[in-house]
């Protein structure tokens, strides 16, 4: 039953699931289309509103980037992928490669999602190479399930953008917040805490449960991790370019910076302070400015999606938020939509759902928020439901529906050397049974 799972839903994805890009115009034209008809603005205008909402984004997609090339070269320092070897060498059994497997992958895209993306596909080649009989696919599998979590840990892009303020953040909320909403409403807000704590015993069990009898391996011969190779240092500017002793007179100045900055601040952080520290933290792990800017330079790939999409994403903000004479758009009309048919208790799952449905077609956290944050944000608060639940509930569906939606797992797969293809039954029943959790939590806990 669950091989005939597996394979119907491989075969609807490949059949019917476009590119990310080809994803992100047609949502554009459906969005056009739907404010010529929702405002009866004329095709002019609403162009007008596509193209002032085009650059509208260039910072936010910076740190999206940011966050990414910091996460994945820190993943890649040595020391990490040799604490990662020691712990497979411990791992005999296929069923407890899964659950570590999927353990690590919580583990790292709580602490950042670019780092948990990276750190798990290299996992799970340790484990592949030091535990025989394990089910390749569904290792890399269960790595990439750790994913789902990442909008409610410390780089989700929503909540730090809500602890970080500013005239951003009032844009993207639809002008419902105008003042910083603490990381104690959103990630440590008990709620979601919850949650997390729900997946992280859940998850590896289903992961588990699903290591098939005859297991997809691989030859570790073809799954070995390259070293890292130190330039020759034959001039002073390549004794520069590797020096420590550069790198340490740098941190220093990070640190003090830091200490300065949490002295004053406490313990507030926003986007910027949490790109900083993975930078540093990073730097610290590589030992060198030249190998740490290797480790940058190997990650950019990564950030190709949304260097190409975000332009695309501020344009159907535009869209959504651009107004008639008569204030009317689409925006508000959703608005008006959720306020007369959901109540304070439902309009959570409602936020969940709908941002679930939204990420399949705009893969990605902050260009997710900055095409429903000005509808759902003010919807929101007249049901008088606080603007960080709303905010969290957009979060959640953003990172639950990563599951059928191979945008992210790029990175994951071009290390762990699979296609989509491999992993997406496994996704399919996870996308399943994390989706109730959330549900669930949204629906009691709030």
């Amino acid at each position: 039953m669950f091989q005939m799972l597996t394979n119907a839903s491989v075969q609807l994805v490949n059949r019917y699931l476009p590119s990310p890009f080809v994803f992100s115009i047609v949502l554009t034209l459906i969005a056009f289309l739907g404010g010529v008809l929702l405002t009866g603005q004329d095709v002019l205008t609403m162009a007008g509103h596509w193209g002032g909402g085009l650059w509208s984004l260039h910072s936010f997609a910076m740190q999206m980037a940011l966050v990414l090339v910091t996460g994945y070269a820190f993943a890649n320092a040595p020391i990490i992928q040799r604490f990662l070897d020691s712990l497979a060498s411990k791992v005999t059994s296929p069923t407890t490669a899964i659950v570590i497997s999927t353990l690590v992958g919580l583990a790292g895209s709580w602490i950042n999602w670019g780092f948990g993306l990276v750190v798990g596909a290299i996992f799970a080649k340790s484990l592949a190479r030091k535990v025989p009989n394990v089910d390749y696919p569904l290792l890399v599998a269960a790595a990439y399930s750790g994913f789902v979590i990442w909008h409610g840990g410390f780089s989700g892009s929503i909540p730090l953008t809500l602890s970080t303020g500013g005239d951003n953040l009032q844009t993207l909320s639809g002008g419902v917040l105008t003042e910083a909403i603490p990381l104690s409403q959103t990630i440590f807000a008990p709620y979601n805490l919850i949650i997390l704590a729900a997946l992280i015993v859940v998850l590896p069990i289903v992961n588990r449960m699903m290591h098939p009898k005859n297991p997809t391996t691989v030859d570790p011969a073809l799954i070995k991790i390259e070293a890292y190779v130190a330039p020759e240092t034959n001039t002073p500017a390549q004794k520069l370019d590797d020096s420590r002793v550069v790198a340490i007179i740098l941190l220093l100045l990070a640190l003090m910076y830091y200490i300065n900055y949490f002295s004053t601040n406490g313990f507030n952080l926003g986007l910027d302070i949490v790109i900083g520290l993975f930078l540093f933290i990073g730097l610290m792990a590589h030992g060198t400015l030249e190998r740490y800017y290797r480790a940058v330079k190997s990650g950019i790939g990564g950030i190709a999606g949304i260097v190409l999409l975000f332009p695309f994403y501020g344009g159907i903000m535009g869209i959504m938020t651009g107004a008639n004479a008569d204030g009317v758009s689409i925006s508000s009309e959703v608005t008006e939509f959720f306020v007369n048919n959901a109540t304070a208790d439902s309009f959570p799952v409602f936020a969940f759902l709908s941002a679930g449905l939204v990420n399949i077609f705009v893969p990605s956290g902050g260009g997710q928020f900055a095409v429903q944050g000005p509808v759902m944000m003010p919807a929101g608060l007249a049901l008088n439901v606080s603007p960080s639940v709303t905010a969290m509930a957009i979060a959640w569906g953003d990172a639950w529906t990563n599951m059928i939606q191979p945008f992210w797992a790029l990175p994951l797969l071009g290390i762990a050397g699979l296609d989509a293809r491999a992993i997406m039954g496994y996704c399919l029943i996870i996308l399943a049974v994390s989706g109730a959790i959330i549900t669930g939590g949204f629906w009691l806990l709030v």
